[in-house]
């Protein structure tokens, strides 16, 4: 797992754009894919746990200074409550991508997904399906490269190669294969 922090960064190892946050050291099991998909697609970020309950301040200095510090996007993992998306959105204006998290003590995620649904106007957490941190990573890329050519071409490789995947079944399909699904 990379984990970068503005003091470990330096001239060889770019600016993280991207931060990827969790709530506790259960969400990286689900929050690890959105690290593995923006390293896929060369992003730079920084992964950190902050908790909204047991680590209030530390939330709002993270989310006060992430603009300052080069963040672009921000992808906040959260289960039960799911607090730390829409704490994190409260402190800054740069997009918040939530991941509702099923929790043990969660009510099979829908507590999560509602806490991000429901944020008051104004205050958004763009919130992407139970435990799809990889979708969270493919959005934040997709904002990113609103202004980036090099990423908004590897988007389009990135869809064609699932697009190439598919068509790959149909053939095996047609040929009659695939007799294990």
């Amino acid at each position: 797992m990379t984990t970068t922090s503005p003091a470990d960064t330096t001239p060889d190892t770019p600016t993280p754009i991207v931060g990827i946050l969790v709530g506790g050291q259960s969400d990286l099991r689900v929050m690890n894919a959105a690290a593995e998909m923006l390293r896929q697609f060369q992003v730079p970020y920084e992964l950190t746990l902050v908790s909204p309950h047991r680590t209030p301040h530390r939330l709002v200095d993270y989310a006060e200074s992430a603009r300052k510090r080069g963040l672009r996007v921000i992808i906040a993992g959260g289960g039960g409550a799911a607090h730390l998306p829409g704490m994190v959105a409260a402190f800054t204006t740069i997009p918040v991508i939530g991941v509702p998290i099923n929790v043990a003590t969660s009510i099979g995620g829908l507590d999560s997904i509602l806490s991000m649904l429901q944020m008051p106007t104004g205050v958004p957490v763009a919130t992407v399906a139970l435990d799809n941190a990889a979708n969270a990573a493919v959005l934040a890329v997709q904002m990113l490269a609103l202004g980036n050519a090099r990423l908004a071409d590897a988007l389009e490789k990135y869809r064609a190669a699932l697009r190439d995947k598919v068509m790959r079944t149909v053939d095996e399909l047609r040929k009659g294969g695939l007799d294990d699904i």
